[in-house]
């Protein structure tokens, strides 16, 4: 369930006050997962092998008391390259999604991609719901 802030709005009218509620998203809420450190240029000479691309590197952290289920949650680029999620992340932990290939664990997950997805001097990476509500984003220069 989403959280939802109230608004109210007082106006005059002649003689007496109308209350206006509106129920609107909270931009204020505090989200159920964000990012943690990214590590969006490889270190040393990217030369595409698997250990550099995995090198790259998004965490994902669930902020709440309880285990979240990012089944079919996506984190993708500002070029749209996408990756599903297909993990429960317990309380209060965090997973590092690696751009090439591996061994999914609890703690570490693997893109598969064959390429860097992450740009080295400007991108934005964005954590979408399984019902594609941005849960979080995070830019960089």
């Amino acid at each position: 369930m989403s959280q939802l802030a109230v608004r109210l709005t007082a106006a005059a009218i002649t003689g007496g006050a109308l209350l206006a509620v509106t129920v609107m998203p909270s931009s204020a809420a505090t989200p159920v997962a964000a990012f943690g450190a990214i590590q969006y240029d490889s270190p040393g000479k990217d030369t595409r092998s698997n250990a550099s691309r995995n090198a790259e590197w998004v965490t994902v952290v669930n902020k709440t008391g309880r285990t979240l289920d990012l089944r079919g949650w996506t984190l993708s680029d500002a070029e749209r390259h996408r990756y599903t999620l297909k993990v429960k992340l317990g309380a209060y932990k965090s997973v590092k999604v690696h751009t090439g290939s591996g061994r999914d664990s609890a703690a570490d997950v693997y893109w598969g991609s064959g390429n860097y997805i992450w740009n080295n001097t400007k991108d934005t990476a964005t954590l979408k719901d399984a019902h594609g509500r941005t849960v979080a984003t995070k830019s960089w220069r």
